[in-house]
This record gives C-alpha cells, sequence and structure tokens, in this order.
C-alpha cells in the first residue's frame, strides 16, 4: 500500500480509493485492500492529517450489509449513484432508517453506529474519516461487539 502523489491517469474508486489531507491534497492509495496489514499500513501512512484525514472510495453491493461501523474521528458522507440502499443507525438504542435513491446523500454523525443495505445491485460513494473506523459484525438487529482500526489516538 502506499500512497501517491499527482497520479495523472484514470482511476477506479472501486479499487483504489483516494485519501484527501491537510491542505485538500488528494493522493490516490496504491496496494489497498480491506486487509487488517494494509489498513494498519494506510493508518500510519495518513496519521499526520489526523481527524481532518478522509477516504473517497465507491462500493458496489445487493443485500444486507455485514457490519456496523463507526467513525468516531468525523462524519461521513454517504451518496447512492445507483439503486437504492437504506442507511441504519444506532441512535439511543432505536432504529433511524434513511432511505436513498440516485442522486441522493446523507451524513451519519461522528461516533454513530451504522449500516447499509443495498435494495438489489447499488453504488454508492461515501467520503470517510480515514482513522478510527470501528467494525462491528452483524450478528443481529444492533451493534455488540468492537472490533476496528486504529483511531487517531492509537495509530501508529
Amino acid at each position: 500500500m502506499r500512497l501517491v502523489n499527482h497520479e495523472r491517469n484514470a482511476m477506479d474508486l472501486r479499487t483504489t480509493p483516494v485519501h484527501i489531507g491537510l491542505g485538500s491534497r488528494a493522493k490516490p492509495v496504491e496496494g489497498f485492500a480491506w486487509d487488517p496489514e494494509v489498513l494498519q499500513a494506510y493508518s500510519a501512512a495518513v496519521a499526520a492529517d489526523g481527524a481532518e484525514g478522509r477516504m473517497v472510495m465507491i462500493f458496489d453491493g445487493d443485500g444486507l450489509g455485514d457490519h456496523w461501523e463507526s467513525h468516531p474521528a468525523g462524519d461521513e458522507l454517504v451518496v447512492c449513484l445507483s439503486g437504492s440502499v437504506t442507511v441504519t443507525r444506532d441512535v439511543d438504542g432505536l432504529p433511524d432508517r434513511v432511505l436513498l435513491g440516485p442522486g441522493e446523500a446523507t451524513i451519519n454523525p461522528a461516533g454513530v453506529w451504522h449500516v447499509v443495505d443495498a435494495e438489489g445491485p447499488t453504488s454508492i460513494l461515501a467520503i470517510t474519516a480515514a482513522l478510527g473506523t470501528d467494525h462491528r459484525p452483524r450478528t443481529d438487529a444492533r451493534p455488540t461487539e468492537r472490533v476496528g482500526t486504529p483511531s487517531p489516538e492509537e495509530a501508529p
């Protein structure tokens, strides 16, 4: 995994996210994968951006999300590009649901647990705080145990 300066070629945001850091600098993240070692390397590479760093990525999906997540370091913008999705937030133990169609967006506030369910083939664009994302398995309607990437305080 490495951050690239001044990429001039087209890139696929499904496989190569872009990190936006301090000074509004945008850098593609080559070799990115949802692997603990890669996530640790990414966290270390962007740690100096702190809570201001953002990851921009497109996700394709169909069906129920398999995990809850929370971004303690900042808000997350979720934009539906195609299809439709339901974003469910756990707000004080109660579900708060937002249905999104193409071109519609919602903001998941910092620290709020949420899950995204696709209603058929769907693409979303997410702009997410780069550090401190927590994940919890989706075993029931509410989040349970914590598993995640390092918080800004825990990042190497």
